[in-house]
């Protein structure tokens, strides 16, 4: 077993499960400014105001897809680590960590 793979595999895992939170958060922040929008707008606010709100939400709805796209790229690379594992990782924490990211991913 090479530590230089098993680095590689718990490196590739962190990257999958940073992104997947990161994609999470996005799709909050998009439903906070909505509903920021909305109340902002119930209230008569400046339409100077409701246009930042507007220009935030888009910013955001521009970061969704990106972050999708680099998901999917890093979780194809990992499974592909991991359906080509070693037989000497069997059992260690870099490839049942790396596991359960991958399901963590795909049910999510």
């Amino acid at each position: 077993m090479s530590l230089k793979e098993l680095r590689e595999l718990k490196i590739q895992a962190g990257v999958v499960k940073r992104l997947y939170k990161e994609g999470k958060s996005y799709l909050k922040e998009r439903d906070h400014q909505i509903e920021r929008i909305e109340r902002i707008t119930a209230q008569g606010a400046d339409s100077y105001d409701i246009a930042k709100q507007n220009e935030v939400l888009e910013e955001t709805l521009q970061m969704i897809p990106d972050c999708q796209l680099r998901l999917q790229a890093a979780h194809a690379t990992l499974q592909k680590l991991v359906e080509n594992q070693d037989s000497s990782w069997a059992g260690t924490d870099e490839l049942n960590q790396a596991i359960e990211v991958l399901k963590e991913v795909s049910e999510g």
